[in-house]
């Protein structure tokens, strides 16, 4: 359960909640009506029963389920889909199906959440007389040029301006409460939607109402962005500060409501109107604040993508510390906890949102591919987090009582949803699918390549190395020679690092280090553990890191040696005579095994295609030395052929040659 820290309200965690967190839902007014009343006409019972859903949506699904409840699944402070896989993945091993869902979903929800978001904002540009005839290629481009300039700074970090992020969203959402709360006396009648009867009765007897569950879904995309971010700004900031965002978002959509009953009640809103710059979020401004209303929006809008960058940035690490996607190069543009860079990530989100917003051009069409991808993530969530009631001893009726409610809920919105597949949302699921792909390719090839690799006993073969290791007659090979094992047990070694040492060239070196790297459930954990198989002469070490440190082995191996230094647990200088006189330490060369897939196998169809897949991904990803932080410098890489399932059934026949008589 969560840390008394990590429970702490302060002003300072009120103000980095606001910035951080509720960008994407935060900005979600800009549209939400908009595709309800897409070629409809505006009654009573379509705007009290949309508002009313949108209303309680906001309740059951984000207060309900994310704030109140799947908050309290916070490992050791730190959230979002992965964050809770780690805490219940040891219970059934299927459950990493529905996190690699989830994982592919949000990250293709990134990919959607910036064009969308700045689309809505520029296009509010349309309601000022000076622009109001700007063509669709025109706002285009502005909305490139920003997700441009957004994507190149991510390289600087965001520590600099990530001040600034709390008081303009403390604006914005005080703008949104004042705007709509102006506009409640245009039709009193609009606080009828507070009663569910309104949402219920629009599903059930508006033509096609069931339907509208695609449009109001868009309220509350960003649910999982808040749960997502739990480890910035801890579980009691983001429930204090969602009860004042919560109350500014309603104002907002009943002042818009209200506005919409009073000026075009019986009127259709085609979608000519909406592409001329028709949005009840920017008719509820005063002529003389839309400009000052656009450029706060703007902002608003970019800082919902900033969260959204750097949580797919914080997702694709922690998805390469737990084995599921390929490691890729990380920086870390500043000393700020948790604040890292992904350029290879950044790239695809780039290439990603600005394909989407040169397909869609307008905001109107964007809704379509919008929040299909994000129900899975819900869907996947509510499955793990009932797994983690289970882990908690939660009576089994309230946890079978909490799968049937948002099972049923989110299962209507993915239905609902699904009606946008022909309109673009095959593009999100396309996305998804794609990023699920990579990673079920990743994690599939490890579980195949694991069944085939050799364990031995090291204690068989302590005798063979301390002889080589004493035979002058062999060229010495390094001073310290290191090896990564992923041998969970401390007494054996995979057959390829003995093979290597001894048969394919011996390696004669002075001391053999085995080094293994275990990804544990807790965060932040950073532990190293030494077994000295053979005092100054095999030395195990084994790191428990989490899955949220990265495997800086270079620099973690350099300080594991110190303190054996240190302790006088090891003697480091060099054993050649000349440089053992005057203390020069001793060099190290560690030895990585690459692998590749043999020809000389017989897989079923689909695995060969995994394995390739896995491949193809290892050749382009970062290299495996790269990947665990070495110096190029002194590594050695040895590639060998994995054999994963031997062909068995050769034909081979002998001959004899017969004599010529």
């Amino acid at each position: 359960m969560g840390s008394h820290i990590n429970s702490r309200v302060s002003a300072a965690g009120l103000l980095v909640a606001l910035g951080i967190i509720y960008g994407d839902i935060g900005t979600s007014p800009l549209y939400v009506l908009n595709a309800v009343l897409k070629d409809r006409v505006v009654t009573d019972q379509l705007i009290l029963g949309a508002l009313s859903l949108v209303i309680w949506t906001l309740t059951l699904q984000t207060t309900v389920k994310y704030v109140i409840l799947t908050l309290r699944a916070d490992n050791r402070g730190e959230g979002g889909i992965f964050s809770l896989f780690a805490l219940v993945r040891r219970r059934q091993k299927w459950l990493v199906f529905p996190a690699m869902i989830g994982g592919a979903a949000l990250l293709a929800d990134g990919m959607i959440t910036p064009p969308i978001s700045v689309t809505s904002a520029i296009e509010g540009l349309r309601n000022i007389e000076y622009f109001h005839n700007i063509g669709d290629h025109t706002i285009v481009g502005i909305v490139l040029t920003i997700i441009a300039v957004l994507f190149f700074m991510q390289q600087f970090g965001t520590a600099s301006i990530g001040r600034l992020f709390g008081p303009v969203m403390s604006v914005w959402f005080v703008m949104l409460a004042v705007l709509g709360a102006s506009h409640l006396l245009d039709d009193l009648g609009v606080f009828k939607a507070l009663n569910p009867y309104y949402g219920i009765n629009l599903l059930i007897n508006y033509p096609k109402g069931f339907w509208l569950l695609g449009a109001v879904f868009l309220c509350t995309t960003g649910a999982e962005a808040l749960y997502s971010d739990l480890g910035h700004c801890g579980k009691g900031n983001i429930r204090v500060s969602w009860i004042f965002v919560k109350s500014c978002l309603i104002l907002n959509y009943l002042g818009q409501g209200a506005w919409l009953l009073s000026h075009y009640r019986g009127q259709t809103i085609k979608e000519e109107l909406i592409t001329a710059g028709f949005n009840p979020f920017y008719g509820i401004m005063p002529d003389w604040f839309v400009m000052i209303g656009i450029a706060i929006a703007t902002s608003a809008a970019i800082i919902a993508s900033q969260a959204l960058i750097s949580g797919s940035f914080t997702l694709i690490s922690e998805a390469m510390r737990l084995n599921l996607w390929p490691k890729m190069k990380i920086k870390y543009p500043s000393e700020a906890r948790g604040q890292l860079f992904v350029p290879g990530i950044n790239a695809m989100l780039f290439i990603g949102c600005s394909g989407i917003v040169l397909y869609f051009q307008k905001a109107t069409n964007m809704e379509a591919a919008y929040g299909l991808a994000i129900t899975l993530c819900m869907l996947a969530t509510t499955l793990l987090f009932s797994n983690y009631l289970v882990l908690h001893r939660v009576k089994p009726i309230l946890i079978y009582l909490f799968l049937i409610v948002y099972v049923t809920i989110e299962g209507s919105f993915l239905v609902a949803n699904l009606e946008k597949f022909p309109h673009g949302g095959y593009i999100a699921l396309f996305v998804g699918g794609g990023l699920f792909l990579i990673m079920f390719a990743w994690f599939k090839a490890r579980k195949i390549k694991n069944r085939y690799v050799e364990f031995v006993r090291i204690e068989d073969y302590i005798p063979k190395i301390q002889e080589l290791s004493n035979d002058r007659t062999v060229p010495k090979y390094a001073t310290h020679l290191v090896y990564l094992t992923s041998a969970d047990n401390p007494k054996e070694i995979e057959h390829k690092i003995i093979h290597s040492i001894l048969n394919r060239k011996p390696k004669r070196a002075d001391i053999y280090w085995f080094i293994h790297v275990d990804t544990v459930d807790d965060p932040y954990t950073l532990e190293y553990e030494v077994d000295h198989v053979i005092p100054n002469d095999i030395i195990r070490v084994e790191f428990r890191l989490g899955f949220r440190v990265q495997p800086r082995i270079n620099l973690l191996f350099q300080k594991v040696v110190e303190d054996l230094v240190t302790n006088r647990e090891v003697n480091i200088t060099s054993r050649y005579e000349s440089l053992e006189r005057r203390n020069v330490i001793g060099d190290f060369t560690f030895i990585v095994m690459e692998k590749f897939l043999s020809q000389d196998n017989e897989l079923p169809f689909f695995e060969r295609l995994v394995m390739r897949l896995h491949f193809w991904l290892k050749e382009i990803s970062l290299s495996e030395e790269r990947g665990f932080g070495l110096d190029t410098s002194n590594v050695v890489v040895e590639k060998f052929p994995l054999v994963v399932a031997p062909v068995t059934n050769i034909r081979l026949k002998r001959t004899f040659r017969k004599e010529i008589e």
